[in-house]
């Protein structure tokens, strides 16, 4: 169910639209002037999609390499994910 509220209530109804946000762990839409303008998410959740998104992209650039011919062998692509840590964001 797609949660829509005037850009007003963020004002005046900050802590009802910030609950809503961490308990359904659902964005809300904020309109300004009858029109979308923008999308409020909990700081977990836009986590969760920022991660999401990151690893969409390393997959995609795997696979990429793949159908080039390039790769390495699974054991040093595990290695390397795990000494990895949070570098090599991709924001494409």
């Amino acid at each position: 169910m797609v949660t829509i509220r005037r850009s007003s209530d963020l004002r005046n109804k900050y802590n009802e639209i910030s609950n809503f946000c961490h308990t359904y762990n659902e964005p809300v839409f904020i309109t300004k002037n009858g029109a979308g303008d923008l999308v409020v998410l909990s700081n977990a959740e836009y986590e969760r999609l920022s991660g999401k998104h990151e690893l969409y992209c390393l997959l995609e650039e795997g696979y990429a390499a793949m159908k080039e011919g390039k790769g390495s062998p699974a054991s040093e692509v595990f290695d390397s994910i795990e000494t990895a840590g949070n570098g090599g964001i991709c924001f494409e």
